[in-house]
């Protein structure tokens, strides 16, 4: 006759021994029953199995970090999925195992043995739920392995100084919740979390999870209380913040300058400059909506604030700008100062020029501006022309043709300073132009440097 098959409860203990000969699955199953019934006969799950009550009972944890779920900055939680094992000696679990056919290891249901009340201290959850129950693994001499997965939301300090370059560590502190380091002397197993069946994040790229002990007298009692706390060293993954963050700010504050290019006359340099500050405006609060309230403003925020004050500056000189390009004919003449430092050389400078005129040597009038000259000469009255050889002798044919040439003369004058008054303001926007362009690569080096 055959053995018959062992029931799916004794299956369920996890057997663990020598190898069966055929025809003795049923005596190894009638063993585990009885070592289960032998074990459990007098046990009990609530005290602490230490056969010596003073002294401090070993436990070992090991955590291994499978994956981070998520990063909530703005509310500094950190959300990840790990694995923690843990290890103590339970003296009143121990067994012979010859007397039991040579079983050395079985698996029960965990809420039969004792369990350390390890918790995660610094735990953010609302609903605070705990590790899933699990089977613990004991063995014959009494040693108890406890693996369990866990979903944990930790609170983690975010520093988004340099974001989105920044790095971040968050700690995850594994502890007894009643038990002091008289009745529980907690240890690492590693002097790091393992990191061998971690699932790589999009977002987040793990430097290393070391792991220390701390022990820590709270002002609640005098005895000394355990600790271990395993820091997760993250650095985000920048590729994402900047093709969809920097390079349009960057390429949207270097349309600023260019409105000081733009002609006066187009009627669209303050229209551009609004445009740019409105831009800047909605990725400034695409960045605030994920970053925490707090005083430490991130690097791309500083960058977006600085550019945006470029620009606001910028609008406000194109608006001083075109006010004086707009000068009417009543306008006062060009300051000599003004002409000799803008007119002479900054227009030589940038090489703003007129129409037929040379960057070098720029036209001169005879008032030593630049502009179109006079075609009556050196502006002076006409004086009577000889009487001999003129063909008008009335009075008020000279008069009227005086008058005429009067205001032809004043014409043209307003004309000149007005010429002068747009060139002014021509090569304003120029100088400006090139300050502002100066300004912005400056500054994208800054920001690419400190993140560096």
């Amino acid at each position: 006759m055959g053995c018959a098959p062992l029931p799916l409860s004794l299956l369920a203990l996890g057997l663990a021994g020598t190898i069966l000969a055929p025809g003795c699955g049923a005596a190894q199953g009638r063993l585990a029953h009885k070592l289960l019934h032998d074990l459990f006969a007098n046990y009990s799950s609530a005290l602490r199995p230490a056969e010596d009550t003073e002294r401090a009972l070993n436990v070992t944890l090991q955590v291994t970090l499978s994956q981070i779920i998520a990063m909530d900055e703005r509310n500094q939680v950190l959300t990840s999925y790990l694995w923690v094992r843990q290890a103590w000696l339970d003296a009143h679990l121990a067994w012979d195992k010859d007397a039991y056919g040579g079983i050395d290891t079985i698996r029960i249901p965990s809420s039969y043995v004792w369990r350390p009340d390890i918790i995660l201290y610094n735990n953010a959850d609302e609903h605070f739920g705990g590790s899933v129950d699990t089977n613990v693994v004991l063995r014959s001499d009494g040693h108890i392995m406890w693996d369990t997965p866990a979903i944990t939301k930790s609170s983690c300090k975010v520093d988004v100084s340099y974001f989105p370059f920044d790095g971040q560590q968050c700690h995850l502190t594994f502890g007894s919740w009643t038990y002091n380091g008289n009745q529980i002397d907690l240890h690492n197993r590693l002097d790091t979390g393992d990191l061998t069946d971690f699932v790589e994040n999009v977002e987040w790229e793990v430097l290393g999870m070391p792991a220390t002990r701390n022990v820590v007298t709270y002002g609640c009692c005098s005895e000394p209380y355990p600790d271990v706390t395993y820091t997760l060293l993250l650095r985000r993954r920048a590729s994402f913040y900047i093709f969809n963050l920097l390079l349009p700010c960057l390429m949207i504050s270097f349309l600023a300058p260019l409105g000081f290019y733009l002609p006066a006359d187009s009627g669209e340099k303050v229209s551009l400059g609004v445009t740019v500050l409105l831009a800047l405006t909605v990725f400034q609060l695409l960045v605030a909506e994920s970053m925490p309230p707090s005083e430490s403003v991130p690097l791309i925020g500083k960058y977006y604030i600085a550019t945006m004050t470029m620009i606001t500056a910028s609008t406000a000189l194109t608006i001083f700008i075109m006010n004086i390009h707009h000068c009417g004919p009543g306008a006062r003449p060009v300051p000599p100062w003004a002409r000799r430092l803008i007119l002479h050389h900054l227009a030589r400078v940038l090489c703003v020029c007129e129409v037929g005129e040379s960057c070098g040597r720029p036209g001169r009038d005879d008032t030593g501006g630049t502009g179109p000259r006079d075609p009556t000469g050196d502006g002076a009255e006409p004086g009577p022309c000889p009487r001999g050889r003129c063909f008008c002798h009335h009075h008020v044919v000279l008069s009227s043709v005086g008058y005429i040439a009067g205001v032809f003369r004043r014409h043209r004058a307003a004309q000149r300073r007005a010429a002068e008054w747009k060139k002014v303001a021509k090569v304003m926007d120029r100088f400006f132009m090139w300050v502002f362009f100066l300004m912005v690569f400056l500054m994208s080096v800054l920001v690419v440097g400190k993140a560096a």
